[in-house]
This record gives structure tokens, C-alpha cells and sequence, in this order.
């Protein structure tokens, strides 16, 4: 698959030139987009020999670079719904480095097309030059309210490992910089243990709900294993050596905590990128346990346009469209990152033009005014998903090892066997009635209740 060109690194020259190095360390990197600053660096070096024209160049070179610092940074923030200490990442970006953010998921239910919306994000990170860690929560998925059975564990971690690096892959962006972290590889060991019982020490019951409350399956008689739950993911910022974590808006609550819990134990205060929930297709949200409110990744073509079809999308009314939010996180942003950012609806069949749209506004706009339709965006969406979903069901194909996992980690449920039904007589005392003899008299007495047939005549 095509990879993108890498960004450039954003490291300084090594000049030999000292005028020109007294300048680079005076000069902050704003000064650079100052067309003045580029005429006081040429006269400083000019008449300097070839080696000098080759820094100069190198600090032109550089300041184009630095140009697209702020490209990169817009990219990181597209579509995120709230941005919790940017400064952090703006700073590493300013200087040219590679922000390092991870996302974390617990390995439970099978991932489904609800996942693009935070895959989507995660490619434009890796776009934008971020170094992304993945975090395969296993322990998580166990802690929280026991979802997963712990025997299907390691089944479903390797799952998501193939379904989330075919997905990030299936967009056309480099992965040369992710890493996928199984959460027990490090999360066992006697430091991160310790870290526990210390943070365990500090917090109060009271705010180990409160941060987990919106991601911690809540029950009357909950099992302790919910409060442990937001302290493991605290802990991972740190353990992972991240700059930033990034996750849904749900998990505010928990982002809020980092803040504050990690400082406490003498670890940095780090920055929470946080997507926005998105409408599933039937308004509310998408979930594994609702087979008719998600679309698998591995659903053929046929079945993904029969559930796009029963979608529900009221006409003209753009607000919990679970169909235009579909397009604004997932199919506008992955086709930027293949090369051109837009959305085509054609309309062949009304002897229309087809109608390319470049952002969600005009959308949502003509959406409104009802010149966009559901009947029209739908079979949009169901071609730009299959072309999305196509590469992922191709890699699965042909990967048996894979295969062999999916069977693994989602067994197909046992066959329930009938009951026979004991139907009786049905009518009330009607069961059928004892067979019995019929009295025998001998020699004129009182009839005897017989015990066995009557003998034959002699």
C-alpha cells in the first residue's frame, strides 16, 4: 500500500557559518516566516564560500519546513470536540518533534465500523507526524465488570492487533510509526503494581467512581475491580511515556483525574485530545451488543447497503444524523488523507449533475434545503464504506492465521437444544387413567378385587 511522504525532520541545522548561528539561536521560529529575516540572513552570509550558501539554504530549507508546523497542528485538532492542555503538543510540534499520544481500547466485543471514528484520528495523527501507541487493554477489559471471560482474553487483544494496523493501513498512511502495546506486558510488572497501591492510597473511593462513571460499567453491587479500572488508566500515560492520550469525550471525567492523580505521585501533567460522541446509525449510540445499530468491518458489501438503507435519517433535519456525522469524522477526513478531501453524491438517476462536496457544512446546508436526501446519501455512503472496508476484508481473506483468531476470540454461540413439551391431555386431571382388573366372584361371595386376569375356562 502507498505510504505517504514522511514530514521532514524539524531539528536544526549544524552551521558552520558563527554569524549565521548567532542569528539561528537569537531568532525565535516565528521570526522565519518573516521575509525580512531571510534578507538579513542572505546579507550575513553572502560572499561566505559554498559552505556558507549551503547553510543559508539549510535555514531557508528549514523555515519551509517550520511552515508546515502549523498544517501539522491544525491536522491533530480537526474534529476534535475538546483539547485539554494543547499547549504540550503545540510546543513539541513548534520545535519539530513528533507529539506521542496514545489511545487505548479494552479488548472485548468485536470492533465495528464504529471504531473508523477514532481510527480515522489516529491516521491523522500519524499524518501529522505523531508518534501513536495503540494500547491493547486486556486487563481493563477484564476489571471492567468482568466483560470478557479471561480464558478469551489474549484471543481478542490479537484480534483487535490484525483489525486495528489492517485499518489504519487501509487509509493510505504510513505506519512506520505505530506501536501496539499489550496492556499485561507491562502493567504485571512490580513497579506499575506498586504505582497502584501508591495511587490507590491518595485516591478516595468517592473520585475512582466519579472518573469512571462514564466508562466503568456501574451496577447496584458493583465488584472492586471498577474502581481499579480508572487508576490503571492513569497510570498508562506514565508507563506508556506519552505526551498525550486521546479518547472519546465520554471520558472526560477520567481525563480530568489524570490531571490531577499523576502530579500527586511525581509524574507529568500530560494533554487529553477527545473525539466527540457520534450518532449511531439509528440516532443513539453504536454498539457491538446491537447487531442493527453497527455494521461489522468484515460485513460483505450486500449486507452493509442493507443496513445503511434501514439507517434512520429524518429529512432535513441534520442534528443526531447519525448518517452526516458518518461523513464529517469518518468518510470527508479518510479521503483527505488518500489525497483529496470530498464527498460525491450522484444523481444519474433524476438526470442530475453529481454533486461534489469539500466540507460538512455545505452538507449539512443542502441537507436543510433538502437537496440532499436520505435516498440520495445513502447509497453514497454505502460506496465511499465498501471502498473503505474493502482492503480490511481483503487482508482478512487472505490471512488464515487471522481467521483462525476471529473463530478463537468470537466463537459462535451454542445451539440451544428444544425441550420436549409434556402435553398430557390437555384438559385438567386428564392423565391417562391405571389399567385394572376387573373383580372376580367365587362361589357367590362378595366380589374380590383381582390382582391379576381372570383364568381361562376350564
Amino acid at each position: 500500500m502507498r505510504d505517504r511522504p514522511r514530514l521532514s525532520s524539524f531539528a536544526p541545522p549544524k552551521l558552520e557559518s558563527t554569524v549565521v548561528l548567532d542569528l539561528w539561536n537569537t531568532l525565535s521560529l516565528r521570526h522565519l516566516f518573516n521575509p525580512l529575516t531571510f534578507l538579513v540572513l542572505s546579507a550575513h552570509t553572502r560572499g561566505q564560500g559554498r559552505d556558507e550558501r549551503r547553510n543559508r539554504k539549510l535555514v531557508v530549507t528549514m523555515a519551509a519546513d517550520n511552515s508546515n508546523a502549523e498544517q501539522r497542528f491544525a491536522l491533530i485538532k480537526e474534529n476534535l470536540a475538546e483539547f485539554l492542555n494543547e499547549e504540550i503538543i503545540k510546543k513539541v510540534v513548534d520545535e519539530g518533534g513528533h507529539p506521542k499520544i496514545y489511545w487505548g481500547t479494552a479488548t472485548t466485543g468485536r470492533p465495528h465500523c464504529g471504531y473508523l471514528v477514532p481510527a480515522i484520528k489516529m491516521a491523522q495523527f500519524l499524518a501529522a507526524g505523531c508518534e501513536l501507541t495503540v494500547l491493547l487493554a486486556d486487563i481493563h477489559g477484564f476489571l471492567d465488570n468482568l466483560k470478557a471471560p479471561l480464558e478469551l482474553v489474549m484471543h481478542r487483544a490479537e484480534f483487535y492487533r490484525y483489525t486495528i494496523s489492517t485499518l489504519l493501513g487501509a487509509v493510505g498512511v504510513s505506519t512506520e510509526k505505530l506501536k501496539i502495546v499489550l496492556g499485561s506486558s507491562y502493567q504485571k510488572s512490580a513497579e506499575y503494581v506498586m504505582d497502584v497501591y501508591k495511587m490507590a492510597s491518595i485516591i478516595s473511593e468517592h473520585d475512582a467512581k466519579k472518573a469512571g462513571a462514564e466508562i466503568v460499567k456501574q451496577t447496584d453491587n458493583a465488584p472492586l475491580s471498577g474502581l481499579l479500572y480508572p487508576i490503571l488508566q492513569v497510570l498508562d500515560e506514565q508507563y506508556l511515556d506519552v505526551d498525550a492520550q486521546f479518547g472519546g469525550v465520554d471520558q472526560r471525567k477520567l481525563f480530568i483525574a489524570a490531571k490531577e492523580w499523576l502530579p500527586k505521585l511525581g509524574y507529568k501533567e500530560r494533554a487529553h485530545l477527545m473525539n466527540p460522541m457520534v450518532p449511531g446509525l439509528h440516532g443513539g449510540k453504536m454498539s457491538s451488543s446491537d447487531p442493527d445499530s453497527k455494521i461489522d468491518l468484515l460485513d460483505s458489501p450486500e449486507t452493509v447497503a442493507k443496513k445503511i438503507k434501514k439507517a434512520h435519517a429524518a429529512p432535513q433535519v441534520t442534528e443526531d444524523n447519525g448518517l452526516l456525522a458518518f461523513i464529517e469524522y469518518v468518510l470527508l477526513p479518510a479521503s483527505g488523507l488518500r489525497g483529496k478531501k470530498e464527498f460525491k453524491v450522484e444523481r444519474e438517476r433524476d438526470g442530475l449533475e453529481t454533486l461534489v462536496y469539500e466540507d460538512i457544512e455545505k452538507i449539512r446546508e443542502d441537507y436543510k434545503n433538502d437537496i440532499l436526501t436520505p435516498q440520495l446519501i445513502k447509497p453514497a455512503i454505502t460506496r465511499d464504506l465498501n471502498a473503505l472496508l474493502a482492503p480490511i476484508q481483503e487482508a482478512f481473506k487472505n490471512n488464515k492465521e487471522w481467521q483462525e483468531i476471529a473463530e478463537k476470540a468470537y466463537p459462535p454461540p451454542p445451539k440451544k437444544e428444544k425441550k420436549v413439551k409434556n402435553k398430557g391431555t390437555r384438559y385438567p386431571g386428564g392423565g391417562k387413567p391405571e389399567e385394572k382388573a376387573l373383580p372376580v366372584r367365587t362361589n357367590g361371595d362378595a366380589p374380590a378385587e383381582a390382582t391379576e386376569a381372570a383364568p381361562s375356562a376350564q
